[in-house]
């Protein structure tokens, strides 16, 4: 029996730089939730909050909302759904975290201190050469959602090209040297496996990792 699941919302805030998209990412305490990591401003829904399936993602919105002005200091507008993630069953704390697509609303950054280490603006190719070369953590969604900016080059770009939200179901494969994050329509995925041959997956062992999709 799996640990019980919560509900979270992650804002994927975007803004039109000098050297094209950038996103906001934040540097996570070396202690706590994904220690050291680099992520989207987010965090779960307020245990106060009365949601059932119908009001979730709604619930989700607004916790996006909030958490990136607790994080970070800034408002975000235009908010659009990009994509739910739902963690394997052996990830001791499970959440079904909704990520929203969200603009920029021109305030100075204001990172808070002890809950956020550093907040920067990056392009998602800057955001990936530092990955490549050791010099920042990702964890698999916040990777596969710059993975998918890499393709876009400006703000309005990036929300043309959102239509209905992809859903993954991550399950973990073991492998000799690291692990593997499996979604739906690869030939492996225990609970939705696509024809032989179908790769939907990423790949963690040596840097820099490998995504496999079709």
């Amino acid at each position: 029996m799996g640990a019980p699941m919560r509900v979270a919302g992650t804002a994927v805030v975007l803004r039109d730089g000098a050297a094209g998209l950038e996103v906001l990412l934040l540097r996570r305490p070396a202690t706590g939730s994904f220690p050291g990591a680099w992520v989207f401003p987010g965090g779960r829904v307020d245990p106060g909050d009365e949601i059932d399936a119908d009001d979730e993602e709604q619930a989700a919105l607004r916790a996006a909302v909030r958490e990136t002005r607790e994080e970070a200091g800034i408002g975000i507008r235009d908010l659009a759904t990009l994509s739910r993630w739902v963690p394997p069953a052996e990830t001791p704390v499970r959440f079904r975290t909704w990520f929203f697509l969200a603009r920029d609303s021109g305030e100075r950054l204001r990172p808070n201190p002890g809950e956020i280490e550093e907040a920067v603006w990056m392009t998602p190719d800057r955001a990936f050469g530092r990955h490549a070369a050791g010099e920042l953590t990702l964890f698999p969604p916040t990777w596969i959602t710059l993975h998918a900016l890499r393709e876009h080059s400006t703000v309005d770009d990036a929300f043309a090209a959102v239509s209905a939200f992809t859903r993954y179901e991550t399950r973990m494969q073991q492998l000799e040297r690291g692990m593997r994050a499996l979604w739906a329509g690869d030939e492996e995925h225990p609970d939705e496996p696509g024809a032989p041959g179908a790769r939907h997956r990423l790949t963690m062992t040596a840097l820099p990792w490998v995504y496999e999709r079709g």
